[in-house]
């Protein structure tokens, strides 16, 4: 398709105005489709500023930088105005090293990662194995710390560990989140597969009661969360909120910040624990009950609805 002068000018100034620019379905903090997801979170790995571009909130742009890169899909990475790829060269070049050396970053560490694979997983991976010649174990730890086994060409300069004679390769992002990792075949209550054991991943979201939170956000111990659009917020509490620029100030924070997510019943809380944990946040909670249960065990001043 041929580009409209004034939109080839828009997209033009965006990557004047910024050395590393994304553009993506989304925000970084919310991907709205796998490819740009992979794509923010190979950035964020190696440490890179970059400034974005939500190709959903705007049509012109969405269709436009196609047509200026000539490159036909989302995620597409600008570094000083030339277009790099989507979210599989992007995640090629941070794995080799070569994005680091382009941006003037150190070069990632490769070290391999300590894992131990059980007896038992390594007779089902190399039962696997034997139906495809020439192919290797490949697993893969997202952001929010969930795993994916595949099977992938052999790659000789592919970050690799080995255990109990069975290889597994990682790409960078994955091989500092493996570390220490145990993978085990298991045939309980849990199911029959493959269970992995990460002493990395963040701890899953904590239930706490009403009274528990209130004490510990007097003692200055802990921030609560009130996940509540404005107008069902009916008093003025020492909690911190979701208004204006609020969630990226609390995303920002360290990760070790103790935080508790608090609705009217705890349903809409619980999801933004999820989210802040997914994020790295090591002390998540969720008010059970939510503010109904505040009004009938801390303060009864608090009206229901």
């Amino acid at each position: 398709m041929s580009l409209d002068p004034a939109l080839r000018s828009r997209i033009e100034s965006i990557l004047n105005a910024n050395r590393v620019v994304l553009f993506m379905k989304g925000q970084p903090s919310m991907p709205q489709c796998g490819f740009s997801a992979k794509a923010v979170g190979a950035l964020q790995d190696l440490g890179v500023e970059f400034d974005h571009v939500n190709v959903l909130a705007d049509a012109e742009i969405r269709e436009g930088i196609k047509a200026y890169g000539d490159w036909p899909t989302i995620p597409q990475l600008y570094i000083d105005g030339e277009l790099v790829g989507g979210s599989d060269i992007i995640l090629q070049m941070a794995g080799s090293g070569e994005l680091s050396s382009v941006l003037g970053l150190a070069a990632p560490d490769r070290t391999a990662p300590s894992i131990t694979v059980t007896p038992a997983a390594v007779e089902m991976l190399r039962g696997a194995l034997a139906d495809s010649p020439g192919a290797s174990l490949q697993l893969s730890i997202d952001a929010r710390f969930q795993p994916n086994f595949q099977l992938a060409p052999h790659d000789d300069n592919a970050i690799a560990a080995e255990s109990n004679g069975l290889r597994v390769q990682f790409d960078l992002a994955s091989a500092r989140r493996a570390d220490g990792i145990t993978i085990d075949w298991v045939d309980d209550i849990r199911g029959k597969g493959l269970a992995i054991d990460n002493p990395n991943a963040p701890k899953a979201v904590q239930e706490l009661a009403v009274r528990d939170a209130d004490d510990q956000l007097r003692a200055g111990s802990l921030i609560v969360v009130d996940v509540r659009p404005a107008d069902e917020r009916a008093i003025d509490a020492p909690f911190e909120t979701f208004d204006g620029d609020n969630r990226a100030r609390l995303e920002a924070l360290p990760k070790d910040t103790a935080l508790a997510f608090l609705c009217h019943h705890g349903g809409r809380s619980a999801q933004a624990a999820e989210q802040f944990r997914a994020l790295g946040f090591s002390k998540v909670h969720n008010i059970t009950g939510g503010i109904d249960a505040w009004s009938n065990e801390v303060d009864n001043s608090v009206p229901k609805y």
